[in-house]
């Protein structure tokens, strides 16, 4: 029988999330989307603990006017912004097992021009 695309989805985020871990210095940039938000988070795997977080649901995000894209990109720089504030210059990307493409990508290119290194 055929996978759905979410049983799909998940199964390619298992075999990603073997080979990558986040730490305290270098924490995992993970992103989840949702038909209508996005959500981004540093974490700390050996700690178990989230250090930093945005989403598309934050007030000045929200408030403003744009495509599901353009929010991702202000996701994007608002996690740059929080992960440079709390000393963390370097990430590991976790793409959650979407594609490298739209939303999951406006979101790493705004970070990376935030200043996050991965």
């Amino acid at each position: 029988m055929a996978l759905t695309k979410i049983e799909r989805r998940i199964r390619i985020k298992n075999r990603v999330r073997t080979i990558i871990s986040g730490t305290a210095d270098r924490p995992r940039l993970s992103v989840f989307r949702s038909n209508k938000q996005i959500y981004a988070q540093l974490i700390d795997d050996i700690q178990g603990v989230t250090l930093v977080a945005a989403s598309s649901k934050f007030k000045e995000i929200e408030k403003s006017e744009g495509k599901k894209a353009e929010k991702a990109a202000m996701v994007g720089k608002l996690i740059a912004e929080k992960a440079l504030a709390a000393g963390i210059t370097e990430v590991v990307f976790d793409r959650g097992g979407y594609l490298y493409h739209g939303r999951v990508k406006q979101l790493a290119d705004a970070a990376r021009e935030g200043g996050l290194k991965f």
